[in-house]
């Protein structure tokens, strides 16, 4: 059995603190103490001391995990799933080896978008400068000129980029429950053009900048006395500084800041950039939505903000457990009106696939994913979602 520094450290508070715990009141004081220093001890930061270095491989390789022919994530040698708890006792350590694979996944999925799915990396901002932030979306080659039908897929918030619908799902089950490709795949096959938001990349992240103070030597007119106590005083709390980032950050992780990218900043904003600069200038003479979660909230943001437009060039979305609220967004009768006809929202619920769900909102129709999980209601309702739009073209 391993013990942590940590576990050391704190290890003789907790036996004083159970000692004290069976004697008088006076004692009772001694424990207040002893839970105030415990309240200013940072556990988080402790453990980090304990820490591995956090350096992970870049590539699937690297973890040695590769996808087999069925879209599983399996490990080369031992053919096993995906392992979190990779090093026992060291859950930071291991969420940030998950997070690393993670990226990887992402970058993984993206290829598979352009080389398996033949669709176009289109950067955004369309009017960029060549140093500012940008972001992309997908789109297949006739996205904006295929006169007929158009999808539209919007996945969820959190850590999902364009093509998945959920990082868990591609890791822990398969890329066709994960991601939106079985979506644009059979779309293509249907005659569909297809675009894929990215609504979850609003900004670049780049390092801090270190701030350099300005030597006090550098004052000319100060006694050269009064100068060297200055820089001594400055080297001290350098020291001091040094050793306090020391503990603070033992692993060197770097500082980062955001910049965010213009016009995409939010789910909602990329939501209308895209319909403004690709879907309302597209061909299409009928728009299908796919919104998963987060994204039938941005949906409803842009059909607030374009009511119009939507109305003219959307014939059917289907939302999958969308977080949207009429009430909270503050859409519309006419809104709430043209939802009722053209939307239906897949639930999670145990009951069977298309079962009428009762609901408490005044939009649209709500029916069961077949499922209870949130993550998996795109990939169980996906038959569906199809028949729903071939029957919404067909009205």
């Amino acid at each position: 059995m391993s013990i942590s520094l940590s576990s050391l450290i704190l290890l003789p508070i907790w036996i004083s603190m159970a000692q004290i715990q069976q004697g008088g009141p006076d004692e009772k004081e001694k424990t207040t103490a002893l839970k105030d220093l415990l309240s200013r001890i940072d556990l988080d930061e402790l453990m980090k001391k304990d820490e591995p270095p956090l350096d992970f491989p870049d590539t699937l390789e690297g973890f040695e995990y590769a996808f087999n022919e069925k879209g599983q994530l399996r490990h080369i040698k031992t053919g096993e799933p995906f392992v979190f708890n990779y090093r026992e006792d060291l859950h930071r350590w291991n969420q940030k080896r998950y997070e690393a694979l993670g990226e990887i996944i992402t970058k993984y999925v993206y290829e598979l978008l352009e080389k398996d799915c033949n669709l176009k990396k289109i950067s955004i901002p369309v009017d960029a400068t060549e140093s500012e932030p940008k972001s992309f979306i997908f789109m297949s080659e006739d996205a904006l000129t295929n006169p007929q039908k158009l999808m539209v897929l919007i996945h969820g918030s959190g850590v999902v980029r364009a093509g998945q619908w959920a990082r868990r799902l591609i890791i822990n089950e398969d890329l066709d429950s994960g991601t939106q490709i079985p979506f644009i795949k059979r779309a293509m096959d249907e005659g569909y053009g297809v675009i894929v938001l990215n609504p979850n990349e609003n900004y670049i992240e780049v390092e801090k900048p270190k701030i350099h103070v300005q030597s006090s030597s550098d004052s000319s007119d100060e006694p050269a006395e009064k100068r060297e106590r200055k820089d001594k005083i400055s080297k001290e709390t350098k020291k001091r500084r040094d050793f306090y980032e020391k503990y603070r950050n033992p692993q060197r992780e770097k500082e980062m800041m955001q910049l965010y990218i213009r016009e995409n900043g939010s789910p909602e904003e990329h939501a209308i950039y895209v319909w403004d600069h690709f879907i309302a200038q597209s061909a299409a003479e009928n728009v299908f939505f796919v919104a998963h979660s987060y994204g039938g909230l941005a949906f409803v943001e842009l059909m607030i903000q374009r009511e119009a437009d939507v109305k003219s060039k959307v014939t059917a979305v289907a939302l999958t457990d969308s977080v949207h609220n009429v009430w909270h967004q503050e859409a519309g009768k006419t809104i709430r009106e043209w939802m009722r006809e053209n939307c239906c929202n897949w639930v999670s619920s145990s009951e069977p696939l298309d079962t009428s769900v009762e609901s408490m909102l005044p939009d649209c129709p709500r029916v069961s994913a077949g499922t209870d999980r949130h993550e998996l209601t795109s990939w169980k309702s996906f038959p569906s979602i199809f028949k729903f739009f071939t029957e919404a073209s067909e009205a």
